[in-house]
């Protein structure tokens, strides 16, 4: 048994959920996905089972991704989700229950804030605390943004791309925007239908974002053979695909990014501005990984730019030491 009551740390990401327990570091990373009977409303399963339920089941069970954009699309699924991620973490016996924080993009307002500590609540958590995805990924990248000093994180998740520069705790000033990782996905897949009348799904636009995506042509100089359906005829069809042209998929998503940072850099205030060009840009999250985007920042902007340690985790790392400050 846990100690009187334990403290649980959320990333409640579009894309993956990480729970961060005190003491004990990251205990679960998994895909924020539940399968349901569409006939029954039944749920079938939760995280990585559900992700591999993804497109190869039969019609009557769907795969739904209840966050969107960074924020609950579908309240019930979320609240069965956290409820399940805390139970796993947890037990099931609850006989204390936690006291969890949860990190929220920037852009929330107010609704949405309510609805993630409601359905963290109705899920079992005692207190719920919310952390703002910049400060997260600024404390897990490991900046100390205690001190009086401009600090720029452009933190790309799932869903949202959130770029803020703190100073003494807070956000200066920022900006989210739903352009991120799982856009990078339906830009290639767009792509890919347009050019070469082939269809493929989410999982396979994934791949091929890793394995030879780039953030601008030239970058980086790779192939991959892709498998999908044939349009035309509905049969399966081979085809090769190279760097430069899912540049060239990304290329509206990735300006979209650019143009957000070097806005917030207008923005902010020139003492501060000064620091950033100092320290330089730290990028986090999953879709900061995408190749020859902190080069292209760089180049764009004049400032360094790095990507963070362990971009993937950053976020649920810096909500843990928020725990683990005794603040919480």
């Amino acid at each position: 048994m846990f100690g009187m009551s334990m403290s649980v740390g959320i990333d409640l990401g579009t894309a993956n959920i990480l729970v961060y327990v005190k003491n004990k570091g990251i205990v679960l990373c998994e895909p924020s996905v539940v399968a349901v009977d569409k006939d029954t409303e039944k749920i079938l399963a939760i995280g990585a089972e559900a992700r591999d339920m993804i497109g190869r089941t039969p019609g009557n069970i769907v795969a739904i991704r209840p966050l969107r954009d960074g924020v609950i699309a579908d309240y019930e699924m979320t609240e069965a989700m956290i409820r399940h991620f805390l139970e796993k973490v947890v037990g099931r016996s609850f006989l204390f229950r936690p006291k969890v924080m949860i990190c929220v993009p920037t852009g929330v307002n107010a609704v949405e804030k309510r609805a993630v500590q409601e359905a963290a609540e109705q899920a079992g958590a005692k207190k719920t605390e919310l952390i703002e995805e910049p400060i997260a990924a600024a404390l897990g990248a490991g900046i100390d943004i205690s001190e009086p000093v401009g600090s720029m994180v452009v933190d790309i998740g799932g869903g949202t791309c959130d770029v803020a520069v703190i100073s003494l705790g807070g956000i200066v000033c920022g900006e989210s925007l739903r352009v991120a990782g799982d856009k990078f996905n339906s830009d290639i897949e767009f792509y890919i239908k347009k050019e070469y009348n082939l269809m493929i799904g989410e999982r396979t636009s994934e791949k091929i974002k890793i394995e030879i995506g780039a953030a601008y042509p030239g970058a980086r100089n790779k192939t991959v053979s892709v498998r999908g359906r044939d349009i035309v005829s509905g049969l399966p069809k081979v085809i090769t695909v190279a760097s430069d042209e899912i540049a060239t998929a990304l290329r509206d998503s990735v300006d979209s990014i650019v143009v957000c940072v070097k806005g917030v850099l207008e923005r902010t205030p020139p003492e501060l501005a000064s620091d950033i060009m100092d320290h330089g840009i730290i990028l986090t999250g999953g879709g900061a990984m995408l190749y020859g985007l902190a080069d292209l920042i760089r180049k764009e902007t004049n400032i360094p730019t790095m990507l963070a340690d362990d971009p993937l985790n950053c976020v649920a790392l810096g909500t843990g030491k928020a725990i683990e400050s005794g603040k919480f």
